[in-house]
């Protein structure tokens, strides 16, 4: 059998593992959200085509080609962004041919080669499309056309293996977005040196290169496809790594004092499942690691609102304190019951321990806004944001956007490992529905709140915005109780999906 037939063979096995998962038919019904995204995103593409063309035709100091190579710094770094929010990295189907006579890296090369067939490396074509038929087709001629189109691909795919390195790597250690951080300081340096130095030299910098690549010259080809080859083979050597590190693992076990939290014994199953929360964070390396970086990022917006006018105008300030507010929910508690997965036969046994643990998930969440709070006062204190309006995010978040989190309980019946990242038994989840859930609680909100802005002041705006939330924590325990019920009508169904995806 060569290489070709064991990779067919393997893209067969993976495509009936997605059809044979429980998860199946939640996901077709996910895949429609997942369309529709996609339709408004390359509606939104096509826009910037026409747009980028008029500006591009009014003009006579530079080409069209050179144009879009100018900006294709920038267009990388926010596909590289999207990756993040919105592709998961599959699990690798290894268990199942660990002991077979196949070649070690076979499931990584199949792995690797998948990525490169994403049609996500192909959505930006809604824009690159329109842009040359407009713009480079009938200037200068198809080849040219062809060329510029070729370069673009071969440049996301080299970003689709960027993405998928960096991806891996920072799962690893968090630290590693210090390394990403430095090539894209490197990438975007021409905007930085020299006594010209500005954006517009950053563009005439790679307008080169796309000068280049559009004429056909084969020394950009092979540049491109050198890059790609070097990161497919940098790829493959770091992913079979970490593979065979989670297959074997090879753990070092450390002991030491176990920290007690006897003071939650006094709230009793309760704080049991309190202190289960925080052991959670403190020993799994998934969460914990979800949790470290969650943290940062609201670091990262708190200075940016508090030191920059980049996010001065009402909206954004609106829309990034309701990101920062919510964060966590959106990060750990939209995947509901996943983790719980790995062991939910043992909650399932005792009778009503699964109201408790929403209960106790509740208050812990709640009171984790805290941190969210804490971190954002330098922006009252530069005065970009009122206390008022932290309050009222914070209390607007621990109840109506925990209510809608919560739901997720109801739906979500993918166990997510507490610890490996980069194997497991299948590739399918629940994402679709919870990048929805995460899209509502992003925009609704904030769109609310502008109209409401624009009849009243801001104070009372955010005034109604707190009581709001108020109303949603007095009520917790019925619309708690309410997701309880509707989950254990399906608790077969979801115990199901749990243990086939462990």
């Amino acid at each position: 059998m060569n290489r070709y037939q064991l990779y067919k063979i393997l893209k067969q096995h993976l495509r009936l593992s997605d059809k044979r998962s429980p998860l199946w038919e939640r996901n077709k019904t996910g895949k429609v959200l997942g369309w529709v995204l996609a339709g408004i995103a390359i509606l939104y593409l096509m826009f910037f085509a026409v747009m980028f063309s008029l500006i591009v035709n009014d003009s006579s100091r530079i080409t069209a080609y050179e144009f879009m190579y100018g900006i294709l710094p920038f267009i990388l770094t926010i596909d590289f962004l999207f990756r993040f929010a919105f592709q998961q990295t599959p699990s690798q189907l290894v268990k199942p041919y660990v002991l077979l006579p196949v070649s070690k890296y076979a499931c990584i090369d199949c792995f690797l080669a998948n990525s490169i067939q994403s049609s996500y490396n192909l959505i930006w074509f809604a824009m690159f499309i329109p842009f040359a038929i407009m713009s480079v087709v009938f200037s200068e001629g198809i080849m040219v056309t062809l060329c510029f189109l070729l370069g673009l691909y071969l440049f996301m795919i080299a970003n689709s293996q960027w993405y998928m390195l960096v991806r891996s790597l920072v799962n690893t250690h968090i630290a590693w977005w210090i390394f990403a951080l430095a090539v894209y300081a490197l990438i975007f340096s021409p905007a930085f040196i020299g006594k010209d130095a500005d954006i517009v030299q950053l563009c005439d910098f790679y307008a080169v290169i796309g000068k280049g690549v559009s004429m056909g010259n084969p020394i950009y080809f092979i540049g491109i496809i050198a890059l790609i080859l070097l990161l497919l083979f940098v790829n493959r050597k770091i992913q079979y790594k970490l593979v065979w590190q989670e297959l074997g693992k090879d753990e070092t076990q450390t002991t030491g004092n176990t920290i007690r939290f006897s003071f939650l014994d006094r709230m009793g199953e309760v704080g049991e499942f309190l202190k289960l929360e925080v052991k959670s964070i403190i020993r799994n390396k998934n969460i914990k690691k979800t949790f470290v970086s969650g943290t940062v990022i609201i670091i990262v917006f708190s200075l940016l609102l508090s030191f920059t006018d980049v996010y001065d105008s009402v909206y954004m300030k609106n829309f990034w304190c309701v990101y920062c507010f919510a964060l966590y929910g959106a990060m750990i508690l939209v995947k509901l019951m996943c983790y719980e997965g790995n062991y939910i036969d043992g909650l399932m046994v005792h009778k009503e321990k699964i109201l408790t643990l929403f209960t106790a998930k509740y208050y812990f969440y709640s009171a984790l806004l805290i941190f969210p709070l804490l971190l954002m006062l330098p922006t009252v204190f530069t005065g970009k944001c009122s206390l008022l309006m932290l309050v009222a995010f914070a209390f607007f978040t621990a109840g109506f956007e925990y209510f809608l989190f919560f739901q997720m309980a109801v739906y979500n019946k993918q166990t997510m490992p507490l610890n490996t990242k980069f194997i497991g038994k299948g590739t399918m989840e629940n994402s679709y529905l919870q990048i929805g859930i995460q899209m509502i609680i992003f925009i609704a909100p904030v769109a609310v709140i502008v109209i409401l802005q624009s009849l009243f002041s801001d104070t009372v705006t955010y005034s109604i915005i707190l009581l709001f939330g108020m109303a949603f924590i007095a009520l917790h325990k019925v619309w708690m109780k309410n997701i309880y019920n509707r989950m254990m009508r399906r608790r077969y169904e979801n115990m199901e999906g749990f243990r086939a995806s462990r």
